[in-house]
């Protein structure tokens, strides 16, 4: 084979062992943290809001029973 193929293959194999000694350590000190009842840092993850609909919009309680009450039903007090 061709020492540079070699070479990339070597350093690429490098690489991959120090990713994985990498989240091994972060592994290690989360169950390390937790075990000794310490948080780990917020990361200021924010979960996005879903929309309830196909073109993105939700649904709101008043928007639901004003919808009933318009078509001469009473809102309903449990899903179908």
């Amino acid at each position: 084979m061709h020492p540079e193929i070699l070479r990339e293959l070597s350093a690429q194999r490098g690489r991959d062992l120090r990713e994985q000694a990498h989240r091994g350590r972060l592994a290690r000190m989360a169950i390390r943290s937790r075990r000794h009842g310490r948080d780990l840092p917020d990361d200021d993850f924010v979960v996005p809001a879903i929309p309830d609909y196909v073109d993105g919009s939700f649904r709101t309680d008043r928007a639901v029973s004003q919808v009933a009450s318009e078509a001469g039903q009473a809102p309903a007090r449990h899903a179908a």
